[in-house]
């Protein structure tokens, strides 16, 4: 075989390869973005209108979503119950993460077990519990029924992932400052928890996320429209035989922003804890 005619051959191996690779990857990018143009342009173009480009713009939908329906009250109970509920669900997993990984206790991997057991249980099939427990306590109708439920399904898995980050840090830093003379506490407070950035952010995201999108829980557990989120709210705008698109999609696009701020700007230190959990967790 000549020289001219191998060159051939190597180029259309590596054409083929290139396309075997990019053509499932175009897929995947149209089969990811088109849900989203789509709901942007429903959101922003005039009712009636079947442009596939979003041109002339209209600022109504995003009106009707505000004002008609009240959504600055469903964002303001979204953003109070994501924030304490990442606010819960950090802390309790700095703490129980710690002791995963610092301490060896009798029925410690059936603790860890379990806690990964937790992950296949469904939250439909604790709604009547929860309810149950919830109006016992008084707590129908609060937000507190939605940021503890939400909390306690999301705290399994977060333990877990920041017990992987703390096996990150060396145990000889908090043994050299604890000869120098500090606690557990202040060892802990002083030297491992600003190693753990990373982590706290990864673990943070997935709550507030998590708490920001939840739906069944706020459905179940308030009644109150002022108590409501934004998913509660969204299905507001589906009616019996109706359904108000334009609004429907300006309401998901408010939605969609603080999840994409969130991940924007914690997208470094997100893969970053993340692979840093994945070497030794």
């Amino acid at each position: 075989m000549s020289a001219a005619a191998v060159r051939t051959t190597r180029r259309r191996r590596s054409d083929g390869r290139m396309l075997r690779l990019f053509v499932p990857l175009a897929a995947y990018t149209l089969f990811t973005i088109v849900p989203f143009y789509w709901m942007l342009l429903f959101a922003v173009r005039p009712d009636g209108s079947t442009s596939l480009v979003p041109w002339p713009l209209t600022r109504r939908n995003f009106v009707t979503v505000w004002d008609t329906l009240g959504y600055s009250v469903f964002v303001r109970n979204s953003v109070l119950i994501a924030v304490i509920t990442l606010l819960f669900v950090t802390v309790v997993a700095l703490m129980g993460g710690y002791a995963l990984a610092r301490f060896r206790f009798a029925g410690r991997k059936a603790f860890i077990l379990m806690l990964l057991c937790t992950q296949f249980v469904p939250g439909a099939m604790m709604l009547i519990p929860l309810f149950t427990v919830f109006k016992s306590l008084g707590l129908i109708d609060s937000r507190w029924s939605v940021i503890i439920a939400e909390t306690t399904f999301q705290l399994p898995l977060a333990m877990i992932l920041m017990s992987g980050f703390i096996r990150n840090v060396p145990m000889e830093l908090e043994e050299s400052a604890m000869v120098d003379g500090c606690g557990r506490i202040r060892a802990f407070l002083a030297v491992v928890l600003p190693l753990l950035r990373p982590g706290i952010v990864a673990v943070g995201s997935f709550a507030f996320i998590g708490a920001w999108n939840n739906f069944l829980f706020a459905l179940m557990f308030l009644d109150d429209p002022t108590k409501q989120t934004i998913p509660v709210g969204l299905s507001s705008t589906i009616g019996e035989n109706t359904v108000d698109f334009g609004a429907l999609a300006a309401g998901g696009v408010v939605a969609a922003v603080p999840v994409v701020l969130v991940f924007a700007v914690v997208q470094r230190f997100l893969v970053q804890g993340l692979s840093a959990g994945a070497v030794k967790g």
